[in-house]
């Protein structure tokens, strides 16, 4: 066995004073006799090398590895360690340094990359922000105003496009939307007013009408005119040529009363086979003016019907019931009224019409 003198050349005193950065230090290692000749810390100096299984880079030390790796010290900190062999003696050298301490100029500069980018990395965060809201205040602004539509606080208006990009295509799309929507509820505006077969006003149109003309006649002090007429023989023909004929000369019959009035009136439809007449604003007397329209109207729809159906000389008639009025009526009134005189002029014969007079 060889002998060697450890003070000689200072050698306990380099190894002592020997620093790897703040917290690491030297182990000199003797494999053949697993000990630690010399350390940085005097503690270990001479001590036994640790059981096989502890520490396996030491492990791989003694048999022969030389070279660098990470390990966990006695104490559980992680080191990294660099293995050298002592040149003429078997023994090897391990240089060891906290992880630590060893990466912390990786995190010191870590931070001063940070420290040095973060302005950049703000500034650049701003911009992609200020780009983001210009491109997205169009569709903000569109879902605003399509949110206050649904509200009510706007009326139903097509959007503004803006760009010729995916937003003002998602614009366009909302802008087809609502025309079809526009298009539906004024069919259905137009379905609640008028009769579906016909296309006439029906009752709850006749009772706005209504109500309009009692207020001219009231203000300007005329007198207005209501007819209501039944179809005499329709149940008839609609019986015997069926619902099809039956809709074909009701549709004929509102075409031929539609031709007797001015613009200003109304003719509606009401029930199956009655409509009224609301003929208003008379200058001269209502009375004659009401009779003669009732006349026209029997003349009108005596004359043979044209269903196709193989009877062109199908003929119905019409009884009349006329009300008068002066704007002290309501429309309920005056509809009860030529209902009324309806039915005399049925008694009456047919085909015929009876006027109840304004009151007084």
């Amino acid at each position: 066995m060889g002998r060697g003198d450890l003070s000689a050349d200072g050698l306990l005193d380099h190894l002592q004073q020997g620093r790897v950065g703040e917290a690491g230090g030297i182990l000199v290692v003797s494999p053949r006799d697993r000990i630690f000749v010399a350390s940085t810390d005097v503690s270990m100096s001479l001590t036994p090398t640790p059981p096989d299984g502890v520490n396996p880079l030491h492990d791989r030390a003694m048999a022969g590895y030389r070279g660098s790796g990470t390990t966990r010290n006695a104490k559980g900190i992680d080191e990294i360690s660099a293995i050298a062999s002592v040149p003429n003696s078997g023994w090897f050298v391990v240089a060891r340094l906290p992880v630590s301490e060893a990466l912390a100029p990786v995190g010191r500069m870590q931070t001063f990359i940070l420290q040095q980018r973060a302005p950049a990395v703000a500034a650049v965060l701003i911009v992609i922000g200020l780009i983001m809201a210009w491109l997205l205040r169009p569709l903000l602004r569109a879902a605003d105003q399509a949110d206050r539509m649904t509200r009510g606080e706007l009326a139903l208006t097509p959007l503004r496009v803006v760009r010729d990009d995916e937003i003002g295509y998602l614009t366009q799309a909302f802008n087809r939307l609502l025309a079809k929507l526009l298009d539906n509820q004024e069919a259905l505006a137009r379905l609640a007013h008028h009769d579906s077969l016909t296309g006439l006003p029906n009752r709850k149109l006749l009772d706005e009408r209504l109500q309009q003309a009692l207020l001219r006649a009231k203000r300007h002090a005329r007198q207005m005119a209501v007819l209501y007429l039944d179809l005499d023989g329709f149940k008839k023909l609609n019986d015997t040529l069926g619902h099809e004929a039956g809709d074909k000369a009701l549709l004929e019959i509102a075409q031929r009363l539609q031709g007797l009035v001015r613009q200003t009136d109304t003719v509606a439809r009401i029930g199956g086979d009655e409509f009224v007449l609301l003929a208003a604003d008379f200058e001269s007397s209502a009375e004659q003016g009401a009779t003669t329209l009732a006349q026209r109207c029997i003349d009108a729809i005596a004359r043979p019907l044209q269903l196709e159906t193989g009877h062109c000389d199908t003929v119905i008639g019409v009884s009349i019931g006329i009300a008068l009025g002066n704007g002290n009526e309501t429309p309920q009134d005056l509809l009860a009224t030529a209902d009324a005189a309806m039915y005399r002029a049925k008694q009456s014969g047919r085909g015929n019409y009876a006027v109840t007079p304004t009151p007084h």
